[in-house]
């Protein structure tokens, strides 16, 4: 109930702040919900969920000597599970600096090592998301970040995590990127990003992704080692998708050691900012119970 008034404050002084002045808001947000079969190994049963939905806010304020002030409050609803009061959650949430020197930013955010898969993961927040089976998809409170301007392609991000309090460690979370990790301004995407302690594992990746007229193809290499024991695991991920007219059909598969997660999916364009989806994933877990999960839902943007 705490958050619920947080965030209902919040968009009462966005759309306060909006109307007042004339600094430029952008509410953002979105709704992503699946009908779900789900097969846990030990019996099946239908749920439904909500996958990441969000909402939030944005903007930038030009500065003097061509400094741009800028800052994203971005919440977490839980459009599905909401019974027990506590369907929204913080997200990335931060306030930055940016201009000819790069950006930096502080507050709650995504590690670099996190950002730098950009969009090779084509099951994201679903229950094949890299999280699932791989260490390093870490978004951290107490963090400063930086990333450089682009040098003929290439962008160096640095994330420092502080330690909190007495006794704490602190992390480092470093990448060198090349190209646009979106593929609008570039065909090819390539980063390598390491980062060290975050949450008891050093991790490391090279992910790369490339589009070819209507296919999207992409690879991760990854591995993560456990500060406290010293057990190391390797683990990597192929992705693709073809897009057909409003047809986008979807496929990846995901290792970490003799742990394996299978992806297909189709998502069907209803409009610009909306989409009918289904997908199937089949996980298979060598010290634990094999699952599946078998979805259809929605997804719109704002």
């Amino acid at each position: 109930m705490q958050n619920q008034r947080l965030l209902l404050s919040a968009i009462m002084l966005a759309f306060v702040s909006a109307n007042a002045t004339a600094d430029p808001l952008t509410v953002y947000g979105k709704g992503n919900v699946t009908l779900q079969s789900t097969d846990d190994g030990e019996g099946s049963f239908s749920e439904v969920k909500s996958n990441n939905s969000r909402l939030g806010f944005k903007g930038d304020y030009d500065l003097e000597d061509g400094l741009t002030a800028f800052y994203v409050f971005e919440f977490g609803v839980d459009l599905a599970d909401s019974s027990d009061g506590d369907n929204v959650k913080s997200r990335n949430q931060y306030i930055g600096l940016k201009g000819n020197a790069g950006s930096i930013m502080i507050g709650r955010n995504d590690t670099m090592l996190k950002r730098s898969q950009g969009k090779i993961d084509q099951f994201n927040d679903y229950e094949a998301d890299f999280k699932n089976l791989w260490a390093g998809e870490n978004r951290m409170s107490d963090s400063v970040t930086y990333i450089s301007p682009s040098f003929n392609g290439f962008s160096v991000g640095i994330t420092y995590v502080a330690e909190d309090e007495k006794g704490g460690e602190d992390a480092q979370s470093i990448s060198v990127s090349y190209g646009d990790s979106n593929l609008k301004k570039s065909q090819f995407y390539v980063a390598l990003a390491t980062e060290m302690d975050m949450k008891g594992y050093d991790s490391t990746r090279v992910s790369a992704q490339a589009k070819f007229d209507d296919l999207t193809v992409g690879a991760v290499i990854h591995k993560q080692e456990a500060v406290a024991s010293g057990v190391s695991e390797d683990g990597v991920l192929v992705s693709a998708a073809y897009a057909m007219g409003k047809i986008t059909l979807k496929g990846q598969y995901q290792t970490l050691e003799d742990d394996s997660t299978a992806s297909i999916g189709v998502d069907y364009k209803l409009g610009k900012n909306t989409k009918a989806l289904a997908w199937y994933t089949s996980q298979d877990l060598d010290n634990a119970n094999d699952k599946s999960w078998l979805a259809v839902g929605l997804e719109h943007k704002f």
